[in-house]
This record gives C-alpha cells, structure tokens and sequence, in this order.
C-alpha cells in the first residue's frame, strides 16, 4: 500500500489490522471472544505511525509471528515490523524489522527448506526484491532480484506442481492488470507465462490481496476489490488449471468474501487476507480494514 500525506494534514484513511476465524479460507468473521483490531498505529513504539496494514503471519514451534506495513509518519514511507503472539488472537507489538531508502508494504513472508524468506512490495524501484532471515525473525538480509522493469504490486508467491509461481500487479493506481510467472528455482531464472497478462481491465480481480493459499488439493488466490474504488472487500478465486503452458480460475465464495463492516475499525473496507489452517482444524486470518476519520 502506498498513500501520500500532506504535511499537517490527517490521513485520509486509517487502517488497522484484525483477527478473522472461520470452518474455511473463504468463510471468516470476527470472533467472538476477541475485540478487534488487534493491531493499531498507536501500538507501533519505536516511531510516530500513520498507520498498519498488509500483514502475514507465520508460526515456528509454539509461536505466531505476524509482519506488516507500518506507515511511518516522519519519514512518509513504509517500514516493515513485527509482533508476536503465542496463539494468533492477541498480538504483542515487538520492532521495525526492516527498513529501505524507499517504501516497503506487503511483506508477503514464507518459509522454504527450513529458512524463512520475505518479498515485500517495493514497486517504486521497479523490481521484485527477496529477503532472506539471517536470524528469524528480526534480522532481514536482501538476498537478490526475481524481477525488474515494472511497477510489480502486491507480488504474492506459491510453490506448486515442483515449481515456483509469482502473481503480481503491474498497473498500481489503475489495479487491473494481473501477470503472472513461474521459475523452476526461487532465484529464477523467471519465465512470464504465455497467457499473462491473465487479468487484464478488470478491477476487480487484478490486485493480490494476501497468501495463495495450496488446502486439499485446491489454489485459492484472494484479489482485492478495487471497484468503485481502491479497498472495498476482498474476492476469492479457485484456481482450477496452472501450468506452464494454460491457466484458468472462478470464483468462489460470496462477492466479496470479505467487505467493511460500516462501523468501528473496518467500517469502510478491507483489502487483505492472509489464512493458516490449525491444529483444531478451524482457519485463523489477519486482515486489514479502514475507515474515513470524520
């Protein structure tokens, strides 16, 4: 996400991030037992936050790790940061983990082979940019570009059928666009594949809204909702062929699978997903929501 401030001037839009459980990736709500949001500008202590938004969460051994954007106020740029929270539900706020000369938002976080890497947005240097933890979870090293020469937006990554695939955005402020490639090595080298753009003039579907999600067989790919306009909901889509040589998807769930609330923290949309699968057998997600300040 990246959204411009005038100096003295409010946000236009504040966001926050929550907790959603629910019996599947495609059917989530608040709980019951937990007051959302769990996650506010105002829990950031180590500097003056505008806002966060855009998490993933990963668990290691008995511990939940959750990395987001933090919208630093001073600086007018997005750092990466990091809480901690032994059960997924309620979150202790921790650190900036990682910070650039340019802004840094989606910090789409996967582990591979024992090692734990990060890819977060970084469309304003034109590339895709892999991050690696030296020491998990709060020691980040950049470790090399898949991509460059686009604006690439919201990158989301998935490992299936033995290869590497990337789905990113390449249009940002138009959010129509949708590319999509594929690597036999995480290091590349990158191949675009030969139906992407897959999306294209459709706002509605372009945009990666969180983790690919690979449960029992099926591809689940959450898209942001960009129509009427940006951070409306959430849609889902199954994605029924992927091969280096076709792709095809539908949608599934309600339209949105995910919609503001109209009130509190998320009354006036959502724009981020990201599901795990738990021990009892039911889904946990982090989300993010804003509202309009009065």
């Amino acid at each position: 996400m990246r959204l411009v401030f005038g100096k003295r001037r409010k946000a236009a839009r504040v966001w926050s991030i929550g907790i959603y459980v629910g019996h599947s990736p495609i059917d989530l709500a608040p709980p019951e037992t937990l007051s959302n949001p769990s996650l506010t500008g105002e829990h950031v202590s180590d500097l003056a936050a505008e806002f966060v938004a855009d998490p993933f969460m990963v668990r290691s051994s008995s511990q939940w790790y959750m990395f987001f954007e933090v919208m630093n106020r001073t600086a007018g740029k997005g750092e990466i940061g990091l809480a901690i929270s032994p059960d997924a539900l309620s979150w202790i706020y921790q650190r900036i983990v990682l910070t650039e000369p340019f802004h840094l938002s989606y910090p789409y976080v996967f582990e591979w082979n024992g090692d734990y890497y990060m890819i977060p947005e970084t469309h304003e240097v034109g590339s895709i940019r892999l991050y690696k933890a030296e020491e998990f979870p709060d020691q980040w090293s950049f470790v090399g570009t898949l991509m460059a020469g686009l604006p690439f937006t919201d990158s989301s990554i998935v490992r299936y059928a033995s290869k590497w695939w990337v789905f990113t955005e390449t249009r940002p402020g138009k959010n129509d666009t949708l590319r999509l490639y594929y690597a036999d090595d995480l290091m590349g080298p990158w191949t675009e594949h030969p139906a992407s753009p897959i999306i294209k003039g459709n706002r509605r579907s372009a945009r990666p809204a969180g983790r690919l999600i690979v449960a029992d067989g099926r591809i689940i790919r959450y898209a942001q909702d960009c129509h009427p306009r940006y951070g409306i909901g959430v849609n889902a889509f199954e994605i029924s062929i992927l091969t280096t040589t076709a792709y095809r998807e539908h949608a599934i769930g309600n339209c949105p699978v995910l919609a503001g609330s109209g009130k509190g923290w998320n009354r006036n949309g959502v724009h981020h997903v990201d599901p795990h699968l738990v021990d009892n057998g039911q889904w946990v997600a982090c989300v993010d929501g804003w509202f309009k300040p009065q």
